[in-house]
């Protein structure tokens, strides 16, 4: 009985910690588009500076 009730306290501790780190991975940016400043780098920025033609 004492190794259920351990099993399942250990069980909860180890979701709790996941969880803690997945809310400080997302709130870090791990998560964040690594994708986007390849494609930023390619818009053309003229309209923003009113150089266009």
């Amino acid at each position: 009985m004492w190794t259920l009730i351990f099993l399942i306290f250990l069980s909860l501790v180890l979701g709790i910690g996941a969880w803690l780190f997945f809310i400080w991975a997302v709130k870090s940016g791990q998560y964040d588009d690594p994708e986007g400043p390849k494609y930023r780098m390619m818009d053309d920025d003229d309209d923003e500076h009113g150089t266009s033609a």
